[in-house]
């Protein structure tokens, strides 16, 4: 059961269906951060540049290893 209001895929308008559209074609789902952030679409746009940002200069099995290494500092199992 969440506990942050979202806005589900079916009432989505404007941006936000755009970034659940994306999700859709690129993962085959909508990720749970974008239906975590669905009140502030441009916090979405803002984290996936972020992201990318960090992405472009890594390669990609070093971005896998520091992600898994924070997530296991941090204690986070998810």
């Amino acid at each position: 059961m969440t506990f942050v209001h979202t806005i589900p895929a079916e009432d989505a308008t404007g941006n936000l269906q755009e970034l659940y559209n994306a999700d859709l074609q690129s993962l085959g789902y909508v990720a749970n951060y974008t239906t975590a952030m669905s009140l502030r679409p441009e916090a979405i746009i803002a984290w996936r540049s972020l992201i990318g940002t960090i992405r472009s200069k890594m390669h990609l099995r070093r971005f896998e290893l520091v992600t898994f290494a924070a997530a296991g500092a941090l204690r986070f199992t998810y």
